[in-house]
Formats: structure tokens, C-alpha cells, sequence
């Protein structure tokens, strides 16, 4: 399947040879350890490194549940009459489905499908970047892309990408996205990282956005067994980064703010988040701030004190608080 496909999710594997997918993760980690395939992102890919990577046919059907789910969470950042970017990706072409709903909204993108979801959304003003497309994210790219967004300034860059670490950052597999994508970081306040807990831990070949430049991640709550996304959390938290965890079906029914007409998108989304360090200072290389109260969640001392608004039972990850001060 890996062979014919390029990549799987666990959640099918398990469907096809029906067993759980407790199994099929066991079988798949034996698989690696043979040098047969990668793990990346609730699945398997075929291996080959860093440079590897998925085409969105492929990424489009893996963690679907943990991306709507992030996606939910991070449009309730966003207000009325802002203007962001948004990259590429699967994750914030789910995004943009629930930015349709945000009246007075400006978006500036360079991917197809994230100006595909917003086509027909009448508040929001879409400006797309010049370039070259490149068909296996569906993307502009190259230096006209990059040309296109030089003396642009927004509120927030929404990103994804291939991998997470507190060590690196996000980075991507494509030489290419990875320079369009630190353009786009460049026209933003704020920089919101967007994703779930498989890219966690994970490290591709070209870095797009260091970790002191990551304002807010936006994540899925880890399974029990995945010590590596916890660890990874934790060490991003250190590091001053905002923690949002997001999950399907936890919360508390109330609409996300910004979203037109008081009404939900899609599941509500439960949302816990991990401060950074106090005292600690986080700057933008071109001046803006994390956000504060009001701008997108709590803020404050310890994590516990944002996790006694959500869920008690969920509250592993989130026990997480910084260890140094």
C-alpha cells in the first residue's frame, strides 16, 4: 500500500487488514526498524530521509480529525477586519474553511487551495502572491512569490509544515516552500504554528521558522503512549512558546470568536494553553509582541492556572509546566 500510494495512515491500514491500530502501529514501527518505511504524521511513507516528502493527495487523508480540530482552535484567533497570510498545507486549507466566516477579513496566500476555500466567502478580501506554481501542494513558489510579499504587514502568519522541534523549529522537505514560507513570516507580527501532535519531534531538511520566532503553536492532544510529543511540547513551552491543544468533541459549545453570525465550525474544540516562561520575553525580529489577554488566549505564571478552565481528565499534557523559571 505504501509502495502504490506513497503514504498510508494508521487509521487505514487498520481498516484494511482489520485489527486495531495499536497493531498496526507495532507492525509499523517493526517495519522502520527494517528500513522498509518512515512513520510521518499518523501513518507511513516510503523511506528516504529528510528530503522526502508526501504529496497532499497522500498528507490530505492523514490525522484528519486532529487538523479539524486545530483548525477549529486557531480560527478563534482570529478578529473581525484583520489581515493575515496563510501558507500552504492541508491543515490551513482547513483553516480557511472556517476564516470564510470572518467578516472584513483580508488573507494573503500563496497556495490555490486556501484561495479555493475562500473563493466564495463575500466578507473576505483574498490577495494571492505571484510565482510558480508547484503541483504537489497545490502552491506558489519561487522568487516571485517571494517578491510579491516585500512590504507587506499583517497581524498573524498561520503556518504548517513537515516537522516541529524545539531544537529547529518548523521545517519542510522543499527548498522552495521553506523560502516562501520565511517571507511569509517576515510580513507578520505573529507567527502561528499549525500542527498536530505526529509532526512533533519530527525534523526535515530546510527550517522555516526558528523557534524564538514561533509566537503560538497550535496542536492536538498527544496520545498516552507518545512520550516524544509531550517531551517536545515541554521543551517548546520552555522556550516561551504559546501552547493551544485542541481536541474534537470536549468543548464547552460556546462559538469561536470571530466567527460570523455566533454560530459553531465544525466540533467544538476544548483549548488549554502553556505560557511561556515568566518573566521571559519573546520578540518578533520585526517587533511584535505574543499575545496577550485578549489577543488569543490566557496567559499567565503556570500552566495550571489555564488548565483548570478546560478539561480536569485531559490535563497530562498540560500538567507540563516550565520547569525553569
Amino acid at each position: 500500500m505504501v509502495r502504490a500510494n506513497g503514504a498510508v495512515s494508521l487509521r487505514e491500514l487498520a481498516r484494511v487488514v482489520q485489527t486495531s491500530e495499536v497493531t498496526v502501529r507495532r507492525d509499523v514501527r517493526a517495519l522502520e526498524a527494517e528500513g522498509l518505511l518512515d512513520r510521518r504524521h499518523g501513518g507511513a511513507v516510503l523511506p528516504g530521509g529528510f528530503t522526502r516528502e508526501s504529496g497532499f493527495p497522500q498528507k490530505s487523508h492523514l490525522a484528519t480529525a486532529e487538523k479539524t480540530a486545530i483548525a477549529d482552535l486557531a480560527a478563534s484567533f482570529v478578529e473581525e477586519g484583520e489581515a493575515v497570510v496563510v501558507g500552504a498545507g492541508t491543515t490551513t486549507q482547513e483553516l480557511a474553511r472556517r476564516l470564510a466566516r470572518v467578516p472584513g477579513l483580508t488573507v494573503v496566500t500563496n497556495s490555490l487551495l486556501v484561495a479555493q476555500a475562500l473563493a466564495h466567502a463575500n466578507r473576505v478580501e483574498v490577495v494571492m502572491t505571484g510565482g510558480t506554481l508547484r503541483g504537489s501542494n497545490y502552491a506558489l513558489v519561487g522568487s516571485g512569490a517571494e517578491q510579491s510579499l516585500h512590504g507587506l504587514r499583517v497581524t498573524r502568519a498561520f503556518l504548517s509544515g513537515s516537522g516541529l522541534t524545539a531544537e529547529r523549529g518548523l521545517s519542510t522537505s522543499n527548498m522552495l516552500s521553506a523560502s516562501v514560507d520565511r517571507a511569509l513570516v517576515q510580513a507578520a507580527a505573529e507567527v502561528v504554528v499549525l500542527a498536530d501532535h505526529t509532526k512533533l519531534g519530527t525534523d526535515t531538511m530546510f527550517q522555516t521558522v526558528p523557534t524564538d520566532v514561533i509566537t503560538r503553536l497550535v496542536t492536538d492532544e498527544p496520545p498516552a503512549h507518545d512520550d516524544r510529543a509531550a517531551t517536545e511540547l515541554q521543551a517548546l513551552a520552555d522556550q516561551g512558546v504559546h501552547i493551544s491543544v485542541a481536541g474534537p468533541g470536549a468543548g464547552s459549545g460556546s462559538a469561536p470568536t470571530g466567527v460570523a453570525g455566533g454560530g459553531e465550525v465544525g466540533p467544538p474544540a476544548r483549548r488549554r494553553d502553556v505560557p511561556p516562561l515568566p518573566g521571559q520575553r519573546r520578540t518578533h525580529p520585526l517587533g511584535g509582541q505574543p499575545p496577550g489577554p485578549g489577543q488569543g488566549g490566557p496567559t499567565g505564571p503556570q500552566l495550571r492556572s489555564a488548565v483548570s478552565l478546560g478539561d480536569q481528565s485531559t490535563a497530562r499534557v498540560a500538567d507540563l509546566a516550565p520547569r525553569r523559571r
